[in-house]
């Protein structure tokens, strides 16, 4: 199993560069940005910087979408990074939630997003693409060897199947083990009706991860607190999906969708921040199931469980007050575990 980070790219720069630099010293390969040019620093110029700094760490953001950028400038702006540090960016692409909704455009369609990766995959990696209208374009300048991986976020099961189908890897934002399963199934599934070999399907699951020195109800309440701003980051996600499927409907698990009903409203100027205000409704077993808290332990029988349900990589998203810490580690102890 891989590992990665997640962050925001909050000023200072710098910041985030030390971070993703500690991470790749602990053994983290990966490392991730939210993609949000209102609330956040543009990540791609600070990719750049990632990139100078580290020796084999890959980035990309977790997840840019079809609209922010036309699509020749995406995959112009990895093209240009893999051909300065050597194919070591990831696409990761999906509908778009607070990169849209800030600017006041509603998340894309999944019509639009599947055309989208087709054509920055294409040009990434050195290939011609259709941008519309009978427009064809290549990149000159790119000769030979090039690469650029196209991983989807997903979770309703239209977005599922068309990850199946379409995507190098399958970018699901929560830890739950049942739906975990019931996901990577569904992705797996679809890939091979699409006479695709499903193994080629990198599967990445996000979430908090909080480690404590130990299980004591004061120290999982507060690795609880700093964790819940996940429930409602999802939760904007899975209010989509039961708006539109309904909130009985057998077509997305109940598992996923029950805990909404209490949510009220999100302020994006919390998004992703723990103590988030907008997160109150977030019951503690949800953080449980979509996080991982607690000691080390509990992290390493969850990897290890995750793993088992064909997961080769999980990523840590940081946002708590224990950054440095969870990367130390897990680089001293999560991750050596793991992957013996």
């Amino acid at each position: 199993m891989d590992f990665g980070l997640v962050l925001q790219t909050d000023p200072p720069a710098s910041r985030v560069v030390d971070l993703m630099r500690r991470a790749e010293r602990n053994g983290f390969r990966y490392g991730w940005t939210f993609d949000s040019a209102v609330l956040w620093q543009e990540p791609f110029v600070i990719y750049s910087q990632i990139l100078a700094r580290t020796t084999g760490l890959k980035v990309g953001p977790m997840v840019t979408n079809p609209s922010t950028r036309t699509w020749e400038v995406t995959a112009s702006t990895f093209a240009t990074l893999n051909d300065m540090y050597g194919n070591r960016t990831v696409c990761g692409i999906g509908r778009g939630d607070s990169a849209m909704r800030v600017a006041g455009r509603p998340p894309n369609t999944l019509a639009r997003l599947r055309e989208a990766m087709r054509v920055i995959r294409a040009l990434g990696s050195g290939r011609e693409a259709d941008l519309g209208g009978g427009t064809v374009v290549r990149f000159p300048w790119i000769t030979s060897g090039a690469e650029l991986p196209v991983w989807m976020a997903a979770y309703g099961p239209k977005a599922l199947k068309m990850a199946g189908e379409e995507a190098d890897g399958f970018i699901l934002q929560l830890a739950d083990l049942y739906l975990t399963r019931h996901m990577v199934k569904a992705v797996k599934d679809a890939a091979a009706a699409a006479g695709r070999d499903p193994a080629e399907v990198s599967v990445c699951v996000a979430a908090p991860a909080y480690v404590t020195d130990d299980d004591s109800p004061e120290a999982l309440a507060h690795a609880r607190e700093q964790c819940r701003w996940f429930g409602g980051m999802v939760g904007n996600h899975v209010a989509d999906l039961v708006a539109k499927y309904g909130e009985h409907s057998s077509a997305v698990p109940a598992e996923l969708t029950a805990y909404v009903k209490a949510r009220e409203g999100y302020d994006y100027a919390h998004h992703g921040r723990s103590g988030n205000p907008d997160t109150a409704f977030v019951p503690d077993e949800i953080v449980d199931r979509f996080c991982l808290i607690g000691p080390v332990e509990a992290h390493v029988e969850k990897l290890n469980a995750l793993r088992a349900l064909g997961v080769d990589q999980f990523a840590v998203y940081a946002m708590h007050d224990a950054r440095e810490a969870v990367v130390d580690t897990y680089g001293s102890r999560v991750i050596p575990a793991v992957t013996d």
